[in-house]
């Protein structure tokens, strides 16, 4: 299954097979494995899903796969979920050739369709559309621009001896205990040295200020929930090593078997719970009332 997954056909695990074990299998049985795969995989992603969740991360990363007789370097669509009880879960994955609002938009009916009805705060990369696409889907969702993406984007824009330092001046903006704060820590940080130099940077955040504000009128233990992705940035790290060997994947099927059981391994572990979460859990009962109380499954 594995060596399938990664994009081999019946041929190649026959001879991987008798080259380094000996060991002969019919292409019957190979088929046969790989079909299972196959089955599994629809079954993960047809799945019932929760009611609600309370906050979901939408991203998206880049993998090489074949189409027809070119490589091309298509869009993986991801949304990690964190549960009502706290857990994360992986909601389901799609490929495409581009990252677009107008896919995306189609990824939020499907997960409609399975049966969510409430997304609390849906934190997003910034993507020009996709807060439209998400509140025509969820119009009581609370959209939230990334954060972390959005730090590393302005860091994009600096020589590699600057990062270090613009990074420290933009500390004071995410950090602030207000939108207001935050809003004043922005503008100085605009007509001081670094956003005199990187002009840029300040532009970038002013652009996506409607949805970096939210983030604001959290408590603590919400905002850790949403600022912290490590989840899907160690999530992306571990899926591009199993990526990144392959140069590219043959097909979308081959693409998706590969990501699928990587997945499986990956949201196996042990670390799948959010940590601290009954604090977490009291606040969005505060903020959020019957969306996060009332019973969802």
């Amino acid at each position: 299954i594995s060596m399938y997954s990664r994009g081999m056909t019946v041929r190649e695990i026959q001879g991987h097979l008798q080259e380094i074990y000996g060991t002969e299998i019919s292409p019957d049985l190979v088929s046969i494995v790989t079909n299972v795969v196959t089955l599994e995989v629809m079954a993960w992603q047809n799945r019932a899903l929760e009611r609600m969740y309370p906050v979901v991360f939408f991203d998206a990363l880049r993998v090489k796969i074949r189409d027809e007789s070119t490589v091309r370097n298509k869009a993986i669509y991801l949304a990690l979920a964190v549960a009502p009880d706290g857990t994360r879960d992986i909601l389901g994955l799609w490929i495409e050739q581009t990252e677009g609002a107008k896919f995306w938009l189609k990824v939020f009916n499907e997960l409609r369709n399975r049966g969510v009805n409430d997304i609390l705060i849906a934190v997003v990369d910034g993507l020009k559309g996709l807060p439209q696409a998400i509140e025509s889907v969820f119009p009581d969702t609370t959209v939230q621009t990334c954060i972390v993406h959005l730090i590393r984007n302005s860091l994009n824009y600096a020589s590699f001896k600057d990062r270090k330092a613009l990074a420290g001046a933009l500390k004071p903006i995410y950090t602030a205990s207000s939108a207001e704060a935050a809003r004043q820590a922005l503008d100085e940080f605009a007509a001081g040295p670094w956003g005199q130099k990187y002009g840029s940077v300040a532009q970038a955040w002013d652009r996506a200020w409607e949805h970096v504000i939210p983030f604001f009128a959290f408590a603590p233990e919400i905002r850790k929930v949403v600022y912290t992705t490590n989840a899907i940035e160690s999530l992306h790290m571990q899926l591009r090593k199993v990526i990144k060997n392959r140069g590219h994947v043959p097909n979308d099927e081959a693409a998706t078997k590969l990501i699928w059981l990587a997945l499986r391994n990956i949201m196996a572990d042990k670390v799948r719970s959010v940590r601290q979460w009954k604090s977490a859990m009291n606040q969005f009962a505060i903020v959020y009332g019957d969306r996060f109380t009332a019973p969802h499954n």
